[in-house]
């Protein structure tokens, strides 16, 4: 077992939310406030257009940095069922760019760690399968965890699921009816889980003595350098640097062996590690951790907050002469993380006329979280051509403008950070 603190001392709130009063990985009071968002609602919470505003929950969202673990972690844990309810409905399998990911991941594993047909693979929060498809495929044992009914479309491609949020019951289950694994991946969850410690211990329980866990979670570094904030949202509950995983990692005899910066979710970090003196240490994870003792001090934090409340005005006044101009302007995607640009800035329906979402979207017919800007299919944006497309991915704006462009749009791009620009 782990040897740490019982770092679980958090106050409870109301309506199942917890008051983080502890850093969640070292249990520090030490908790340090970086950037307060105001109050968010849940970004999966959609009323459906025309419904008449109600009572709706909002949680505040303010991100702490604990000196002692170099984490950066929100302040409230808000109740998981909330946040993540079974027909939560984020499929990875639809974003192109995680596929091309979780197949670069395979090729990876198999060049720096190969595995035997033999060896099996489990993945954490494993959603629609995509990630273990590609080890499927490969002819290798694999098995998933996933709590939301996106479990379904696994199960129908052929990959064993056990329907369920993990942690130490979930964790028997999985070496109860398998045996213990090689690997163990977790891809944009690992942050998202409370109790942070038992998740880990949980891993280590289903993992062979020579086993690696992988992981890949949203980079603190860039989310800072490229003033990110619209990804602070109540499902991240923490903001992993190398620094902070080392941190985590060592109070449970793991030691990280390799590091490596990915594209995904507008730059992802991704993290091997194996039980103590187990595997060699790649020279990635000196290399690493050197850029963030520059670059992830408490000023470059200070500065962030800053650059975000400058940024929220600079946006406001770009909209506030085109909306005099009588212009309008479309919203373009509604991924998680417009729902915190749109409630922190405090666009509304008389500013942004709607939103656009691709043909097949469930949140077509919907309206962005705390307000009454409808999300609409996107041929309404080249059937009637506003003035400006506000690009709510922009961290993919290079891929979205010739796409826009190709189908049809002839307006101009408002991309709102790090600095709103018109293209």
């Amino acid at each position: 077992m782990a040897k740490h603190a019982n770092v679980n001392a958090i106050a409870a709130g109301s309506g199942g939310s917890v008051l983080v009063e502890r850093c969640q990985v070292s249990g520090s009071e030490d908790l340090r406030s970086i950037l307060f968002l105001g109050f968010l609602p849940p970004v999966n919470t959609m009323a459906p257009i025309g419904t008449r505003p109600n009572e709706q929950p909002a949680y505040p969202a303010e991100l702490l940095y604990c000196p002692e673990s170099k984490l950066v972690q929100l302040g409230l844990i808000v109740d998981p069922a909330v946040l993540f309810p079974p027909h939560y409905a984020y499929t990875s399998g639809t974003t192109k760019i995680l596929r091309e990911n979780f197949a670069e991941l395979y090729q990876e594993v198999m060049q720096l760690y190969p595995i035997s047909r033999e060896d099996l693979v489990v993945d954490v929060g494993s959603n629609d399968g995509t990630l273990l498809s590609n080890f499927h495929a490969g002819g290798h044992r694999v098995f998933g965890v996933e709590p939301t009914d996106t479990h379904q479309i696994a199960l129908d491609r052929g990959i064993e699921t056990l329907n369920s949020f993990f942690g130490s019951e979930a964790a028997t289950e999985v070496v109860k009816r398998n045996g213990h694994c090689k690997i163990v991946t977790a891809t944009n969850v690992f942050a998202h889980i409370e109790n942070v410690h038992e998740i880990v211990e949980s891993i280590l329980a289903m993992l062979d003595d020579d086993g690696i866990f992988i992981s890949e979670s949203h980079y603190l570094l860039p989310l800072i350098q490229t003033l990110q904030y619209d990804t602070i949202y109540h499902e991240h509950l923490r903001y992993y640097s190398l620094q902070s995983l080392k941190h985590l990692l060592q109070m449970h005899e793991l030691e990280i062996i390799h590091a490596k910066r990915i594209p995904t979710h507008g730059g992802s970090i991704r993290v091997y590690a194996a039980r103590k003196g187990q595997k060699a240490i790649q020279p990635s994870v000196a290399e690493l951790l050197t850029v963030e003792n520059q670059q992830l001090t408490w000023e470059q934090f200070m500065d962030f907050r800053s650059r975000a409340s400058q940024s929220k005005l600079d946006l406001m006044a770009m909209l506030k002469t085109i909306r005099g101009n009588g212009e309008k302007v479309y919203g373009i995607g509604a991924p998680s993380r417009a729902s915190t640009l749109v409630n922190y800035v405090g666009l509304d329906a008389s500013i942004i006329d709607c939103v656009m979402e691709i043909d097949g979207s469930y949140k077509i017919g919907k309206m962005m979280p705390g307000t009454l800007i409808p999300v609409l299919e996107e041929t309404k944006l080249f059937a009637e051509q506003p003035e400006y497309a506000l690009l709510f991915s922009w961290h993919i704006a290079d891929e979205l403008i010739p796409k826009l462009r190709e189908k049809g749009y002839r307006g101009r791009f408002i991309v709102p950070l790090p600095t709103p620009t018109i293209v």
